[in-house]
């Protein structure tokens, strides 16, 4: 096992662009979904990818899990350049990802055994029937799906979204990695068992010293979840900061209106924030800060010249794309730092 605090897996200038067509045009258009990411996932922590559809968060998190090719940037996996070819088994096996649909990603015409047998047997985990059969049942137990003889010949039809969802886990457990990508995992879940999800994936960070990516719209999930929330914004990182940081004190205008969004019963009415207009296209996104078009704090320099991040106060570990924290002698002369 990886030592708690160690990064596992790292994104270093991470982009990816995709090629579409219009519906009238013949020529193909550039669509940039994901643009320069940085990002550290460490051992024993959640580290929550929060922002609106169409973030570029999925995306993100498809790449690390090396569903989707980058076009630019690489992955490390405990230090090492990740390339493809002979390790992408291996890879996999230390890379995990658990998809928002818990019912789409089960085959309905199998049973959870069957699921559950698949990868311990591709990567060498099954033994003979009966440790197979142990394997199983532990899985289930560590997902608290007890007791396992209850689920274990049972079909994805015959449990709730929370328990299929739990299959999922249990199916990414199977072959012990240390990396867990977790996208939407409770959006498609009702409300009243979100929570029991939520603290799953907890107790595998604490109990087992997983690194894991949460992927979310719900900033206040993040919250509840993750030791670090890093908030994405038209496929850009606009802030990145311990959780409690980035709620309690937000630094960008952005997570403003993401914390503004969020119900929160202590808030006095009219403290939202006044934000017009939509995410832009990211075909012909806007010059200068993506986010210029919506935010009430819009400088010229913000319409020319995107800003790059810059620590908040003295907290190193708390930064944010925003001119508000650049010093007025750069901002007067219109370039970035």
């Amino acid at each position: 096992m990886t030592t708690t605090g160690t990064a596992v897996l790292q994104a270093r200038e991470l982009s990816k662009n995709f090629s579409v067509r219009g519906r009238f045009a013949l020529r193909r258009s550039t669509l940039r979904a994901v643009q320069d990411v940085n990002l550290n996932l460490t051992a024993g922590s959640v580290t929550a990818v929060v922002g609106e559809s169409g973030s570029g968060k999925s995306t993100l998190a498809r790449m690390l899990a090396r569903l989707v090719t980058p076009t630019s940037g690489e992955v490390l996996l405990n230090g090492a350049p990740v390339t493809r070819g002979a390790a992408d088994r291996a890879y996999r096996r230390e890379v995990q990802l658990v998809l928002q649909d818990p019912f789409s990603s089960l085959n309905p015409v199998h049973s959870i055994r069957y699921h559950l047998s698949r990868p311990l047997r591709i990567h060498g985990f099954a033994g003979d029937a009966d440790a197979e059969n142990k394997a199983i049942k532990e899985l289930l137990a560590r997902v608290s799906l007890t007791p396992p003889e209850r689920y274990i010949d049972a079909y994805p039809h015959e449990l709730s979204g929370g328990q299929r969802q739990r299959v999922a886990i249990a199916r990414a457990l199977a072959v012990r990695p240390e990396v867990l990508i977790a996208d939407e995992p409770v959006s498609m879940l009702d409300v009243s068992i979100r929570l029991g999800i939520l603290n799953l994936l907890a107790d595998l960070r604490d109990e087992e010293g997983l690194a894991i990516l949460y992927v979310t719209h719900d900033i206040a999930s993040a919250r509840y979840l993750a030791d670090t929330i890093v908030v994405m914004y038209a496929g850009q990182i606009v802030e990145s900061a311990p959780a409690r940081q980035v709620t309690d004190s937000p630094a960008h205008p952005y997570t403003q209106l993401l914390l503004s969004a969020a119900p929160d019963p202590d808030r006095v009415d009219g403290t939202a924030i006044a934000v017009t207009g939509a995410p832009p296209s990211l075909v012909r996104p806007p010059t200068g800060c993506r986010f210029h078009p919506r935010c009430p704090h819009v400088m010229d320099i913000c319409r020319t010249t995107a800003p790059q991040p810059r620590p908040i106060g003295t907290d190193a570990d708390h930064t944010a794309s925003c001119w508000l924290y650049h010093d007025e002698s750069t901002i007067a002369s219109g370039k970035a730092e």
